[in-house]
Formats: C-alpha cells, sequence, structure tokens
C-alpha cells in the first residue's frame, strides 16, 4: 500500500507544529514539580481525589510498584513496591484499573498508558490537550484554550507546546476529571501541572 503525499494544508500544518518551541503554561496553570518526577519503567497513571482535602491524587504504575502523588504540593503520599501481582499492572484487570493505595486504599483507579486506556482531552470551561506527532515518534503535547487549536491562531497566545517527548516513550497526556490538573507521563517520568494554589 502506497501513502498518499501530504496536501499543501497538511505540509502547512505540520510545518507550523515543527517550528513551535516549547513553552510554559499558561496563566493560570502552575507546574507542580521544578521539572518532572522521574518513574523508570513508568507504564501509565491514573487520577484519584484526596478524601481530606479535596486535592487531585495521581497514581503511577511502573515495573517497580505503585505510588501516590499529591497533584497540588507534588508530595509523594503513597508507595507499594509490591503489589499483589493480579493487581500489578492494569491490565489484568478488565476495566484497567489497579487498586488504590495510602489515602484511596479500598477504592481502584483506571490507569491510561502502555496497556491502553484515557484521560480527558478536555475541561468544562475551554482548555484543551492534544497529542501530536509531526515528527514521529518524537510526541509533542499541545494545550489549547477556547478552541484553539493549532491551525487557528498564533502559538502562544491561543494554543501552547508545552512538552516535547523526545526522550522517552509518551505514555499518556490528559486532565483529571476536576479539569485542575493536567498529566503528561513519558517512560521515564511524570509532569504535572495545576490550577490550584498550594
Amino acid at each position: 500500500m502506497t501513502s498518499r503525499p501530504l496536501s499543501a494544508y497538511q505540509l502547512d500544518l505540520r510545518d507550523r507544529l515543527l517550528a513551535a518551541p516549547v513553552l510554559p503554561a499558561p496563566e493560570p496553570w502552575r507546574p507542580v514539580f521544578p521539572s518532572c518526577a522521574a518513574v523508570g519503567g513508568l507504564l501509565g497513571i491514573g487520577f484519584a481525589t484526596h478524601p481530606d482535602n479535596g486535592h487531585d491524587l495521581v497514581m503511577v504504575v511502573s515495573h517497580d510498584g505503585h505510588g501516590l502523588f499529591d497533584a497540588v504540593t507534588g508530595e509523594k503520599i503513597a508507595r507499594d513496591r509490591d503489589p499483589d501481582l493480579e493487581d500489578s499492572t492494569p491490565d489484568e484487570a478488565a476495566d484497567l484499573s489497579c487498586p488504590g493505595l495510602g489515602p484511596i486504599a479500598g477504592s481502584r483507579v483506571h490507569v491510561a498508558g502502555l496497556f491502553g486506556g484515557g484521560l480527558h482531552t478536555t475541561t468544562r470551561d475551554g482548555w484543551l490537550v492534544e497529542v501530536v506527532a509531526p515528527a514521529w515518534p518524537n510526541d509533542r503535547v499541545l494545550l489549547s484554550r477556547d478552541g484553539g487549536m493549532p491551525h487557528r491562531g498564533p502559538h502562544g497566545e491561543k494554543w501552547w507546546h508545552i512538552f516535547h517527548a523526545d526522550y522517552s516513550e509518551h505514555r499518556a497526556t490528559g486532565f483529571s476529571p476536576s479539569g485542575q490538573t493536567l498529566a503528561v507521563a513519558t517512560s521515564s517520568d511524570v509532569t504535572l501541572w495545576t490550577r490550584r494554589a498550594a
């Protein structure tokens, strides 16, 4: 099967995406970590809510077990280095979930990543995140507001190239159900942004 050449529109869009430098996420977003949290062998991530303070929590599943981060403060609040074999990876469950830990023990968390699944790509108030690969296999994460897709409006005003996965394999990107946290997970780390004050 032969592929069709890209149209002039597609070539222009690809060139715009390739030329866009990585920018910080705009206000009200702020990074949770100084750069990222290293998680070797990361398989996937999922969201939960802290039952006491209402903060978004990010559960990270890796070859080395499960971890739980507070998505407002960045604190690692729970760790399980040796989960039960039948719950160690989300592909063991029909709904791609793993058991919660720490303050969310007794619940299950849906995990998106290497084995499938997905996170929210939009928020109720108009933020959108998408993953593009104009120079495959290096994925780029684009954040936009009010329909500011990469082919509409200037970069840095309507849309922002906020992450470039050029060193590790992209696993999952998306918002928490509350829309207050944005996460990007690769095979080696997780990067978080929040709209909540610490």
